[in-house]
This record gives structure tokens, C-alpha cells and sequence, in this order.
């Protein structure tokens, strides 16, 4: 297990089990689809370890769901 995982401030950062969850998940499917990692250091790391520390330095978030409706009905609602 990475020992990052056990330390409650990725939690707290993140807003719980659940959205770190979804978070890892999300960006997992992100990199295995051949997406660039946005950390400099990946030698030698899993792509697990990549996604952490990712969250870590706060270059990956969940977006609230609102907020992601609010920029769908934007976009819907502009003609340009």
C-alpha cells in the first residue's frame, strides 16, 4: 500500500474516501488511455503513485457536480 494513503491530509484535501476514490479512478483511466502525467519525477513510479502524488501537489481535483453543470448549460446556452 502506499504510505501516502494512510495519512489523513490527501483525505482531507480531497473531501473524503469516496471522492479519493473517484479521483484515483478517474485519473487512472485518464494515464492508462495515454495521457500525459503532470509531475515531472515519474521514473521508476507506478502509475498508482503518479495519480498520489498528482493529488499531492493539487494538480488534479474533483470539479463539484454543479460546477460541472453550470459549464454544461453555459456551453449549451452560447452560440459562440
Amino acid at each position: 500500500m502506499i504510505e501516502e494513503l494512510k495519512d489523513t491530509t490527501i483525505l482531507n484535501k480531497v473531501g473524503g474516501r469516496f471522492k479519493l476514490s473517484a479521483l484515483i479512478q478517474k485519473r487512472m483511466l485518464e494515464l492508462m488511455e495515454g495521457g500525459r502525467p503532470l509531475i515531472e519525477d515519474t521514473e521508476g513510479k507506478t502509475q498508482m503513485e503518479i495519480v498520489i502524488e498528482e493529488i499531492r501537489q493539487g494538480k488534479i481535483a474533483l470539479e463539484d457536480p454543479a460546477v460541472q453543470n453550470n459549464k454544461k448549460d453555459k456551453q449549451e446556452a452560447s452560440p459562440f
